[in-house]
């Protein structure tokens, strides 16, 4: 079935950069980041992520991350269903996240043959180039089979890596229960971890951060070729400009750096980088 107009919502884990958000008209409901006694709506008004991850290795108690109350995700659906016949939600993982549920409550009372409400499984970018996919597919034909074609599309051929700068952010979490039985700080293991499906999985292990960017690269080279890339950093802006330089060739046109969300970099810690990929 064709619609005139459909419109894309995610969540602020999504880590698209303002203006592909803009050029979208992309609705973002956004994560909370708890801190220094406050609780901050990673908006980009709230929370300034540049100043957050100045401060994050001195924050005591460590922060903690929230999904929003549904009727603060409420407004951004109704939004965008004032301007479209139809609303596909995007959402960061279930199993790592309440945003979803918290999305999920917060559109249960629109009408349900107007709104699509899928979880992708996937972080930051890797969330990211599914809605930017169904963004264009929406454009291109305003039709939601090819919308979710193009989010299967996607999901087939991504992947998103990350080398940590430390262990101890992620064991902190209490999100991933091998990094919880982990003495990898002790004996200053690098983990590289991937995210599948919701499922945080650790593929590596190394003794240096070095040693870990090496595989970082190593596991991008075997995606190639590529057709969407991006360069997630968590406060490493020169960590991430050298992984760029080292992929050389590699990189589409259109690659991104990004600084990672705070709700995310509040789990993998100041330091680390990371890739999200998409195959051809």
């Amino acid at each position: 079935m064709s619609f005139k107009t459909i419109r894309l919502v995610t969540d602020s884990t999504c880590d698209i950069p303002a203006a592909l958000t803009a050029k979208w008209r992309i609705g973002i409901v956004p994560a909370f980041v708890n801190y220094g006694g406050g609780s901050y709506a990673d908006d980009g008004a709230a929370l300034d992520r540049q100043a957050f991850y100045e401060q994050l290795p001195h924050l005591r108690p460590y922060p903690t991350t929230a999904a929003p109350p549904p009727a603060l995700a409420e407004p951004v659906l109704r939004q965008a269903l004032a301007e479209a016949d139809h609303v596909v939600i995007l959402t960061a993982p279930a199993k790592l996240s309440g945003l979803h549920n918290a999305i999920r409550l917060a559109s249960a009372d629109f009408p349900a043959d107007r709104v699509t409400l899928l979880d992708s499984g996937m972080v930051s970018m890797g969330l990211g180039w599914q809605v930017v996919a169904a963004a264009e597919a929406a454009e291109a034909t305003g039709d939601l089979a090819e919308v979710l074609a193009a989010i299967n599309r996607v999901r087939a051929r991504q992947k998103v890596y990350a080398a940590l700068f430390s262990i101890e952010y992620l064991r902190r979490s209490g999100r991933v229960g091998w990094a919880a039985a982990s003495v990898g700080d002790l004996l200053q293991i690098k983990p590289v971890v991937s995210v599948a499906e919701g499922v945080v999985s650790q593929i590596a292990r190394v003794r240096t951060f070095s040693r870990a960017v090496d595989k970082l690269v190593e596991l991008t080279q075997a995606e190639a070729p590529l057709v969407r890339l991006a360069v997630l950093h968590a406060n490493n802006l020169d960590g991430a400009q050298a992984l760029r330089e080292r992929l050389g060739d590699l990189m589409p046109s259109d690659t991104l750096t990004v600084l990672a969300n705070p709700a995310l970099g509040a789990h993998i810690g100041p330091g680390s980088l990371g890739v999200a990929v998409v195959r051809e």
